[in-house]
């Protein structure tokens, strides 16, 4: 057996075994939640992790680990982080509305336009890859009808292929759109969770500037910026101030 061969086949077993050591490691965490051994279940989950799979499932399960325990700034920190992997589902935007309801912070948000909220709403229907994906399906529907209309006879058939092939063009063209208008969102937001029980936003980065509010944990910011061990954080209601980073955990960190 060559060198190649063999290197090959010791790759795929080792990818086999970490497969069945993460599954076997999942079960067990589960059943140890079950039991109310929480602190069990999250050292269980976050081997897993360590071993480098990263599943919406397992990011929800160590938040309803961490809120069993109380501790609200790792429960709302995992659930946004299974949101970000599953968006609009429906039983982690449940539990992570429990999460919230336990901060200190009630930070409102900048009110949108109408127009605003309904492409908000419209566009996160799906995620930026379900939207390319559908591009690529509405592109094979293009070249499906339009090669139809060749092969049909009649007019009237004609007809029907060829506005079906038009219409599948043109939202195949908007759906490459919005995912690319998603995708640059997606970029340029960098979320992170505040995991300080309670932490002083200055207006620059030192100890020794002035004390623009106060945060705890739990509460949801947007990185802008980083200076040496500082952070520039954004709130939901546009409000900015400097943290050290040591007091947040970024949310896109996979």
């Amino acid at each position: 057996m060559s060198i190649k061969k063999l290197s090959l086949l010791i790759c795929l077993f080792s990818f086999c075994f970490g497969i069945a050591q993460n599954n076997s490691l999942f079960t067990a965490a589960t059943e140890n939640y079950n039991k109310g051994e929480y602190t069990k279940a999250i050292e269980k989950y976050e081997q897993i992790l360590k071993n480098g799979e990263h599943s919406a499932e397992l990011y929800f399960n160590l938040g309803n680990c961490h809120y069993k325990l109380n501790a609200i700034g790792p429960s709302i920190f995992y659930y946004e982080k299974a949101l970000l992997l599953k968006p609009n589902d429906s039983e982690i935007l449940n539990n992570l509305g429990y999460a919230q309801n336990m901060r200190l912070d009630a930070v409102e948000k900048m009110p949108k336009t109408e127009i605003a909220q309904l492409y908000s709403n419209f566009v996160n229907i799906l995620s930026f890859d379900q939207w390319a994906y559908l591009a690529v399906s509405l592109f094979i529907l293009f070249v499906l009808a339009y090669l139809t209309y060749f092969f049909l006879r009649f007019a009237s058939q004609k007809r029907v292929a060829f506005i079906a092939s038009m219409l599948s063009m043109i939202l195949g063209v908007l759906s490459i759109l919005i995912a690319y208008l998603q995708y640059q969102d997606f970029k340029s937001d960098n979320p992170a969770i505040i995991f300080s029980k309670e932490i002083k936003i200055t207006s620059e980065p030192n100890n020794n500037s002035e004390v623009v509010f106060t945060l705890h944990e739990g509460t949801k910011v947007n990185v802008l910026e980083k200076l040496n061990d500082w952070k520039k954080i954004r709130l939901s209601d546009g409000q900015t101030g400097w943290l050290l980073e040591e007091n947040l955990r970024l949310l896109k960190d996979f």
